[in-house]
């Protein structure tokens, strides 16, 4: 069956969007067709398929030449229905080439002051780019590839079938990048002090692309911020490095033998039994003895690792290494970190405890971790994940001493970079495409993980309050959620804060704790180690909840609207139930319904007499009514008319508020507010959204309460990411806005108080 393809789907809704008059209709024109391979419920349907790579490397680090040598074997299992002719691989370090289009297109500007490391990065000097030196078939023989850039295609000598296999191997070598100068996921770090480098690499090998139900081959260019996109399959690899290098990769250790000595083999299996701390099977004083001397000889790390969709390593003779266990059902999980003394003390505080605490976590929300190792590598200035393995930054100074922000900061990209394993490392979306797919869901989870490490973390993401000021920001800067990882604007606030925070209100505000956690559970078990899109989670989510949210995927991911609901107008109200007794006399409720003007006030001083009080003969029998004596009469005649029911209702004497909620930024949300009355006590009302499906940009709404109000608040616990609070009280409040003073040099946000504290200075 034709599907229109997604991209024009999302084309389209941006542009009628802004015509669009019902916020509230069916998202199904906006997602692929459901179809055998993907249903309509979010599942994978019963002739889904994906394919398999299976890969045999033999990989040698150059230490003196900073060069990655490799040789492998790809076996690619077609488990598609179709016959392909050609095969598509990655070549991601040609990113690094001289003549890349990254350079090309990326833009920068000249101000009147320009440093040389500037002008230094313009030059691209660095001799970047994979070598092929071969591409042959299993049996040796040559064959025919073509790179276009970031890409490989080899073409097959003979057409691959559905249910066969081919393989054939390729030979290659590049020149690994300083990523401190050059930037870069992967590359290494020189430390001058002892002369020694310090290794962690990945996109290290040409990679097999994805091809798959729904986009085929999976060929877009690899610019350097759409991330990877890959296949699962089994890996078996050769590291060959410095005798002296400790080795840290994705997958189990094949020859621990050989590469370990009997004192740290046995610290391991110590390190096997330990649930609560750490153990170190490299210490500080051992990582710094082998420092000093620089081996000449080498050994080979043997590593495997079933059904992953990518291998990294990490090599130096700087490392430390510790390690815990982690207890995951009838398993148990090794939380592992390597570190240089630089890390030190925070490293060998916080990582490996990071590591398990992460796995505890996000499996809480999703699945049990079914990898056997999880490691965190230290590496100055990046964040970046891979199965079982990532590197992270967060050194603390010269001295030991360390701020809060570098703390935190190195907690939280810890946390964030092994919850990647769960997405996109198991739950396998593409991330060259749709970057919130990854990035989003994990910052979500380690937003809920951070909260469970330390009450009230200083989570930089999640709380919905904080996207307020992006929401609300410049619309020519901002682009939908659903935008291609390229054409990003702000790519921090699109990629992974919106969505984090859009997950956090629809647990939050939405769709309630209970509901959410059962549906994105569903999602994560569903689509684990398979390919899902974006339909498959939105329609999932609603699946497993029975909560309809296409208005919320609407306005959160294909719009750039915002939240901004405005307490428009309040209206107080009181019902007369015509008793004397209640309402007063007739002349308190004439004064009531017709107060006294400025004439009326001086005429009672300055009139000493009207004419009917000079001469009463013009009093008639209205001036003689006894108003009050019949207004009890008519109260106990209607009284007697009513039911019981209708009785209670007028004796209450209640107050009726007629509140008007304004719609200002588009963005459909619950209208949720606090009844604050003049006792001191408060009540909270929560309004679905679909209250404004009648009309999208007003609504009116009448309450009722036994107590007078004397103040409402729009939004009272900052839960929906309204960008302007200054329409969000009632009667209005004016909103205190804070400037800070600082010296405008040498001004630190977050000072090092450790630091401050040995000094003297706290």
């Amino acid at each position: 069956m034709y599907r229109i393809p997604l991209f024009l789907l999302i084309l389209f809704a941006q542009i009628s969007f802004s015509q669009e008059i019902n916020k509230f209709e069916q998202i199904d024109r906006l997602l692929p067709t459901p179809n055998t391979y993907r249903t309509a419920s979010g599942a994978p349907g019963h002739e889904y398929w994906q394919q398999k790579a299976d890969y045999q490397m033999e990989i040698r680090l150059d230490d003196e030449n900073q060069r990655i040598h490799g040789e492998e074997s790809i076996t690619y299992h077609n488990n598609s229905p179709d016959v392909l002719t050609y095969l598509w691989l990655q070549l991601d370090q040609n990113r690094r080439a001289k003549d890349s289009d990254t350079y090309k297109v990326s833009t920068n500007s000249l101000d009147d002051r320009v440093s040389t490391r500037t002008l230094e990065r313009m030059e691209n000097d660095f001799d970047g780019g994979f070598k092929i030196e071969w591409v042959r078939d299993a049996q040796g023989k040559a064959l025919r590839y073509t790179i276009n850039k970031t890409m490989m295609r080899v073409d097959l000598e003979k057409p691959l079938a559905p249910g066969q296999h081919t393989t054939f191997a390729v030979k290659w070598w590049y020149n690994i990048n300083n990523r401190m100068e050059i930037g870069g996921r992967s590359g290494y770090e020189y430390f001058e002090a002892d002369d020694n480098y310090l290794y962690t690499i990945a996109q290290f090998f040409p990679r097999m692309c994805v091809y798959s139900d729904d986009d085929g081959w999976q060929n877009k260019q690899f610019l350097g911020r759409g991330e990877f996109t890959l296949t699962f399959g089994d890996y078996d690899v050769k590291l060959t490095v410095p005798e002296d290098h400790l080795v840290a990769a994705t997958g189990e250790l094949q020859n621990p033998a050989k590469v370990l000595t009997r004192v740290q083999s046995k610290r391991f299996e110590e390190a096997r039994k330990s649930y609560d701390q750490p153990v170190l099977i490299v210490t500080e004083k051992e990582a710094r003895e082998n420092e000093q001397d620089k081996a000449k000889e080498e050994k080979t790390w043997h590593f495997k690792a079933e059904n992953v969709r990518d291998f990294a390593f990490a090599s130096s003779r700087k490392f430390i290494w510790d390690a815990m266990a982690v207890k995951q059902g009838d398993r148990t999980i090794m939380a592992m970190s390597m570190y240089p003394k630089e890390g030190n003390p925070l490293w060998e505080k916080y990582s490996t405890k990071a590591v398990a605490h992460t796995l505890k976590w996000y499996s809480h929300y999703t699945f049990d971790y079914p990898y056997p190792v999880a490691w965190s590598i230290h590496s100055n200035r990046i964040g970046m994940e891979y199965p079982m393995i990532c590197f992270n930054g967060g050194r603390p100074e010269a001295d030991g001493t360390y701020s809060e922000r570098t703390k935190y900061g190195m907690i939280s990209v810890i946390i964030h970079e092994v919850g990647h394993n769960y997405f996109p490392m198991i739950i396998n979306s593409d991330e060259r495409q749709w970057t919130w797919m990854d990035e989003g869901l994990n910052t979500f989870l380690q937003y809920l993980s951070e909260q469970q490490w330390e009450r009230d973390y200083p989570s930089r993401r999640g709380a919905a309050f904080k996207i307020a000021p992006y929401m609300g920001g410049d619309k020519s800067r901002i682009s939908p959620i659903m935008s291609n990882s390229e054409n990003i604007w702000q790519f921090g606030n699109n990629a992974y804060a919106k969505p984090a925070t859009a997950l956090n209100i629809l647990r939050e505000t939405v769709m309630g704790r209970e509901l959410f956690d059962y549906a994105f559970k569903e999602y994560a078990n569903r689509w684990k180690f398979k390919h899902p899109e974006p339909a498959d989670f939105f329609r999932t989510m609603e699946d497993a909840s029975g909560v309809d949210l296409d208005w919320f995927w609407k306005g959160w991911f294909f719009t750039t609207d915002h939240v901004d609901i405005a307490l428009k107008e309040v209206k107080w109200k009181k019902p007369n139930s015509r008793n004397p007794e209640v309402q007063g006399s007739y002349e308190d409720q004439y004064t009531e319904e017709n107060p006294h003007g400025i004439s009326s006030i001086r005429n009672r001083k300055e009139i000493e007499k009207t004419y009917n009080e000079i001469d009463p003969t013009l009093n008639d029998f209205y001036n003689k009514l006894n108003r009050d004596s019949l207004a009890s009469a008519e109260y106990r005649s209607f009284m007697e008319s009513l039911s019981d029911d209708e009785k209670e209702t007028i004796v209450k004497d209640n107050h009726y508020y007629e509140l008007t909620f304004e719609n200002i930024g588009g963005l459909v949300m619950p209208v949720i507010f606090q009844f604050v009355f003049t006792d001191g006590t408060t009540e909270d009302i929560r309004i679905p959204a679909e209250i404004w499906r009648q009309n999208n940009s007003q609504v009116t709404k009448v309450f009722e309460t036994e107590k007078e109000v004397e103040k409402i608040i729009l939004d009272p616990y900052l839960e929906t990411a309204d960008t302007d609070r200054s329409n969000n009280y009632f009667p209005e409040e004016k909103q205190l806005n804070r400037f800070d003073l600082f010296k405008s040099r040498n001004f630190q946000s977050r000072p090092n108080l450790m630091q401050q504290s040995k000094k003297g200075k706290t």
